[in-house]
Formats: C-alpha cells, structure tokens, sequence
C-alpha cells in the first residue's frame, strides 16, 4: 500500500497520522450536521412561546456554535499532526485556539444581546405599547461594547500579554466617563426604580407637591417620564427627578372625601341641632357613602356671621366626575334640610346700633 501511494505521488496516503486526522474530521462534520438540524428543532420549538430569551438564545447561538465546533475540529486534527510532524509552528495551535474560542463567545453574546433587543421591540409593538426603541438600542450598543472589551482583554491575557496597565489605564477612563454621563446614568438608575417599585404607571394620575408636576402618565423609559397634563400639554420628566422628589398617586385612592363647612344663620341656634341630627342621618343612609369609614359632622364654630357645623365623609366611588355628582346631591340634601327646618344658609352680614342721646329727643 506504501509502495502504490508512492509510485502515484500520494505517500501522504501512508503516513499513520492520516487515519486519526480522518476520524477527527468525521467526527466534526457529524457533530456540526447534528447541532444544525437540533438548533433548527429549537427554534422552531421556540417560535411559539412569547418569550423574549429562547428563540433569541437559539438564533445566537446558531452559527458561533458550527464555527466553534469547527475550530475545536482543526484544533484537535492540528495537535495530532504536531505530534507526529513535530514542526514547531505547530506551537501556536493552542493560543490560537484559545483566541478562537473566545471569539466565538464573543460572537454569540453579541447576537444575543441584538436578538433580545429586537425581540423586545417586536413584543412590545406587537401588543400595541409604546416602546423606546432609540434606549434599547443605546443598552444594546452599550452591552455589546462590554462584551467586546471584555474578550478583547481576555484575549490578550490568554496570549500572555499583561492587562493591568491596560486595566488600570482604564479605570482613569472610567471615571472620567462616568462624570460626564452621570446625568444619563442618574435617569438610568431612576428608571430602573420605577420598574422594580412601581409607585405608578402607565394610565395612572400622578402629582407631586414638590414640583409643578400633575396629569396622566402615558410612557415610561428608561431615560425619561411622559406625562400628559390635564391641559393636554406633554410633560417630559427625567427619571432621575422622581428619586428626590414625593410622587402622589391618587389614581390608587380607595375613596373619596367630602370636607365641607355649611353656615347657619345665628336666629337659627335653636334649630341647630336637628339640622346637624338630620344631616347625620341622611349621609348615614345615602347609598353612595361609606359608612364604614369616618363620618363626622358636628357643630363646630361660632364665626362672624355665622353658626358652622362641618361635614366629613367618604364617597364610595372614586371616579372623579362621579365624585362630584355625589357631592353635589348631598349638599342640596343639607340645603333642602335646613330649608326644611326654617332655617337659613348664613352671608356675610353686619348689623349696625345707632344710640340716641337723652337730650336729642324731638
């Protein structure tokens, strides 16, 4: 057999290492058929959940695994030819494996990180909510520029190349950049508050008593708030303010309240109070109020011109037009009240006393 591949000019046929580079490229082709027909599998399999992370952990997964597979494959073929050939060059095999392998993890975080945000993007069109494409693509970049630095550095560790000046280099960078993106990260750090404490969200009435701040919120990102106000003016609002400031909510309210100071007449002192009993009674029974939360009212002022008795109650509602629809048919009950009883809702008034000398007498 030696003999024949010599007289045809293919002794390399002859060479015992040919037999166990054959296996290994076997073995590869196989193994590389075999991932591509699973991987297809997958993502058909994950096509059909709502996930954002399956089918994008497969599609990136797809072709950095073949070239990985691949390498290991002629990394693997090279080691038994150096073995039997000896040739030095052989020598770089390893490191450059090594560099190819972390290459390849590279590769797939940064498809997987493109993926994911695509796949957010998609997600949220798709269900019909406004999505802030233009911070999810800044994440992604930024993402994608990490993990780049990051096998970068990996690399050259690998090649036996020191990093610690590189690293300590940049630190100084850092910090000099997280000074002048402190403000970006401030709204980043906000934003991310907003959506692990949830003190609101979209469709929700907020204000702020520290701030000219009320109205609807319409969109949450990552830098900023939207809120639309009730003059139906956009107000944009960086998130890094909502970590210093008090946020109401009154869109989480469980009721509502009538506070209201009703004035009687001081001739009606007598009449006073079956005015208050009847009131009492009346809230007691109007289906719109909740008596199980306090209900008050009790007379409570001499004032200038007037005898005032409050009102304090809790509508069951928490809408805010039916708010006032309930409210406004309680205060004419007071009113039809106190007209009932003869009585009459006080005004401002002044009564004057002119004395007469004894000696002007006509």
């Amino acid at each position: 057999m030696k003999e024949l591949a010599q007289q045809l000019g293919l002794s390399f046929l002859a060479e015992p290492w040919l037999p166990e580079v054959l296996i290994v490229v076997m073995a590869v082709v196989a193994v590389n058929t075999a991932s591509y027909y699973l991987l297809r599998q997958a993502e058909k399999a994950t096509q059909q959940t709502s996930n954002v992370w399956d089918d994008a952990l497969v599609r990136a997964a797809a072709r950095p695994l073949r070239v990985f597979i691949w390498l290991v494959g002629i990394a693997a073929a090279s080691d038994v030819l150096g073995k039997h050939l000896g040739a030095p060059i052989f020598e770089f095999v390893p490191p450059l494996r090594n560099v190819g392998v972390v290459a390849c993890l590279a590769w797939f975080m940064v498809l997987l990180i493109g993926n994911i945000a695509n796949n957010i993007v998609s997600l949220g069109e798709a269900a019909g909510e406004e999505v802030d494409r233009t911070t999810i693509d800044a994440l992604a970049k930024l993402a994608k520029l990490t993990v780049l630095v990051i096998a970068v550095l990996v690399a050259m560790q690998t090649l036996g190349i020191s990093i610690s000046g590189i690293l300590a280099a940049g630190g100084i960078g850092g910090i000099a950049v997280g000074f002048a993106a402190k403000d970006l990260l401030a709204n980043f750090f906000g934003g991310l508050t907003i959506y692990l404490d949830r003190p609101f969200s979209v469709g929700e009435w907020i204000r702020s008593p520290d701030k000219a701040l009320e109205g609807t919120v319409e969109y949450i990102g990552w830098r900023h708030t939207r809120i639309r106000a009730f003059n139906k003016n956009p107000i944009y609002v960086p998130n890094a303010l909502f970590t210093t400031i008090v946020v109401e909510n009154p869109s989480r309210m469980t009721h509502r309240r009538i506070s209201e100071t009703v004035g009687l007449r001081y001739q009606d002192v007598e009449k006073l109070p079956a005015i208050v009993a009847e009131v009492k009674e009346m809230l007691q029974n109007h289906p719109e109020i909740d008596t199980e939360q306090t209900l008050i009212v009790n007379f409570n002022e001499f004032a200038d011109s007037s005898l005032n008795f409050f009102i304090y109650t809790f509508t069951k509602t928490t809408g805010w037009v039916r708010y006032h629809e309930i409210k406004q048919d309680v205060l004419l009950k007071v009113a039809a009240i106190i007209a009932r009883h003869g009585a009459g809702i006080a005004f401002p008034t002044r009564t004057v006393h002119l004395e007469t000398a004894a000696g002007d007498a006509a």
